[in-house]
This record gives structure tokens, sequence and C-alpha cells, in this order.
């Protein structure tokens, strides 16, 4: 090798290793960050964002807050006593829907009607109606799905919204294809006992976090699969331990996919998840931690690598598609991580006791 070659190799040596600690620099650089909220006295559960800007989020109390800044500063926008917000999700800037957790299940809430549609941004609600939603006791997860669709000869953007629920059942999903404008309810009771969150890849392809039984006693965490837009069911994941369910999921692709199962049997320490990489047909269990003092809730993931879980006091991050998990500092009970991107900016928050923000890396 000649000196010209060796200094050539030496600077490709040197830009090769700025380029590394760059890269390791912005990744320790990325911590998730508390943005200032109203103080709340339990978890918080459920935020939604359009862009990396504009977002809501909702708590027990029924209040629903509003920012424009990727959460920098916070809005009251509305409030309904005995009202308690468990998710929410909004097509766009103006039209949203928000599920209530419903009655006899958490004290002081009185409201009955399962889903509220917005037109305006939040600042106005009205109920969803729809034949036989009576057996809709309450709420807990909704998907937005935007597809483009052929109409009277027009190519128009269309909104698929499922909204399922509840904790503590009865098993119940609320479904519309032309963005709300119509629902149709569908019974999951002969499937499950409980439906805890939901994810639709088309109009016929989904998926629900469930419990077999309203009875955690005798539930086993489940995953249910349809292939016909709700007419049909089956297992695609059931645990073999009682006081499980399955809590929410996130689908950084089509194929690949995780779940979390909360584990409420008194001394069992093992904490687990799932995870798919056929789009849902099958699930593994992965290990979490071996800790009883650990519950899981939210789960999100950037890309196929890299994603969190919520939990009891703090969070934990993988950055090798779940293979292997370390505690990160992103609040506590966090139940619910969304991850909105446009253009360059990728931005994820998450929502628990306290609401924090990460700008990804």
């Amino acid at each position: 090798m000649n000196r010209r070659q060796f200094a050539m190799g030496s600077s490709a040596l040197a830009l090769a290793a700025c380029a590394h600690a760059r890269d390791a620099s912005a990744q320790q650089a990325a911590v998730w960050r508390q943005l200032a909220t109203e103080p709340y006295r339990g978890k918080q559960d459920d935020i939604s964002f359009v862009d990396p800007d504009t977002g809501w989020y909702g708590n027990g109390a029924g209040k629903l807050y509003r920012t424009g800044d990727g959460g920098e500063t916070w809005s009251l926008i509305w409030e309904q006593p005995g009202t308690f917000i468990r998710a929410l999700g909004f097509v766009d800037a103006q039209n949203g829907f928000l599920g209530n957790v419903g009655t006899n299940y958490y004290p002081g809430v009185t409201d009955t009607n399962p889903l509220y549609r917005t037109r305006d941004g939040g600042a106005t609600w009205s109920p969803v109606e729809a034949d036989n939603i009576g057996i809709v006791a309450g709420i807990c997860g909704i998907d937005i799905l935007r597809e483009r669709r052929i109409f009277q000869g027009e190519l128009r953007d269309a909104a698929i919204i499922h909204a399922a629920g509840r904790v503590g059942g009865s098993a119940t999903m609320l479904r519309s294809l032309d963005g709300g404008e119509s629902w149709r309810v569908i019974d999951l009771r002969p499937h499950a006992g409980m439906i805890l969150d939901v994810k639709f890849f088309d109009a016929d392809n989904g998926l629900v976090c469930a419990a077999s039984s309203q009875d955690m006693t005798q539930a086993n965490a489940m995953i249910l699969r349809t292939a016909d837009g709700g007419e049909t069911w089956s297992e695609a994941y059931r645990s073999v331990r009682p006081f499980e369910n399955c809590w929410k999921m996130s689908f950084p692709s089509r194929n690949v996919g995780y779940a979390t199962v909360q584990n409420y049997a008194e001394g069992a320490s093992a904490r687990v998840l799932v995870k798919t990489t056929d789009g849902g047909a099958t699930w593994r269990e992965l290990p979490l931690i071996n800790d009883a003092s650990v519950r899981q809730f939210g789960v999100g993931f950037v890309d196929e690598n890299r994603g969190w879980i919520g939990s009891t006091n703090t969070g934990f991050e993988t950055r090798d598609g779940g293979a292997s998990w370390a505690p990160v500092e992103m609040g506590r009970a966090v139940n619910k991580i969304r991850v909105v991107r446009a253009g360059s900016i990728t931005r994820a928050f998450a929502i628990g006791v306290n609401v924090h923000r990460l700008d990804v890396a």
C-alpha cells in the first residue's frame, strides 16, 4: 500500500468513525421528554395525532385536550363529567371519534354512550347511533384506516373505522366503512369475554386483542383474527395461563406486529409479549422481564426492530425486534404509544400518568 492509498484509507476510516459517533450520540440524546399537562390522579389512556404537531388526549375525568405544537402546550377544549375517555382516533384535524369505557366498571362513570363523533376538531361531540348499539357496553380501542376508493367515477379519500371493547366485557365492536356516517355492531361474545384493542389492515383483514372470559380467574389472553370484515373469527393466539389478557398491539409493518400480555395471577413474575411476522396469522411469546411488580400496558414500534412497552413504574425499549429489552424512563403506566411521521419528522408520544414525547433519531 502506497502513501496515497494509506491516506485515503485513513480518511475513510475517520469519516466512518465520525458518522458512527454521530449516530451513537443521536441515539443517546433521543430521550423521552415529559410534556407540561394538567395533573391527573391516575393512568390516562389514549392520545391521537394526525400530524407531528396536531393531537389530542383524554382521561377518565371526561376531559379532552388539544395541541397544535407537538405537545409543547395543551388546551382543554371539551369536558363532560361522568364520561371516561378510554380511546381516541382522528381521521383529520376536524373529524374524530372518542370511546367511553361505559358504566358498571369504574366508579363515577355515568355515561352509557359508548362512542362519540366530532366534526369540529373536538370542540363538540355527538353520540354515534347504530342498530343494536345497546349491547356495546363501552370502548377500549379505536382503529382508523385511511384508504383511497373509487366513488362515482372519482378517486376519493375514505376512512374505515373500528371501535371495540371493553375491559370487563362485553365483547363487541362498532364498524364503519364510510368515515363514520353509518355503523354496524359486530357481536364477538361467542368468541371472547372482552375486547381490549383492534387493528385492521384493510376492509376485510383485522385483529383484536382479547380475553377469553370476563372472569379473569378463568381468562386466557387471546388474539382473534378475521378475513371477512368481522363476519367470522378464528383464534390466532391463546395463552395457556389463567388470569391473563392481551392488552394493546402495534404493527410497524404489514407483517410484523407486537402485543402486550397482562398477567394478574398472584405470585406470577414472568412477563411476556407476543410477536407475529406473518401479519397476525401466528404469534410467538417473547420474554420481557421476570418481575412480579411489572404490568405491561401500551406498546409502540417505530420500525420492525425498535419499539417500547409501557409498564407500571417505567418503560422498556428494544432495538432488536423484541429479542432483548432494557429499562427506559418514559413515564409511569403508559397505556398508549403513538408514532407519527411527516416528511423527515418522526415523533412518538406516550400517555400514562403523564404525557411524554420522543423525537426519534
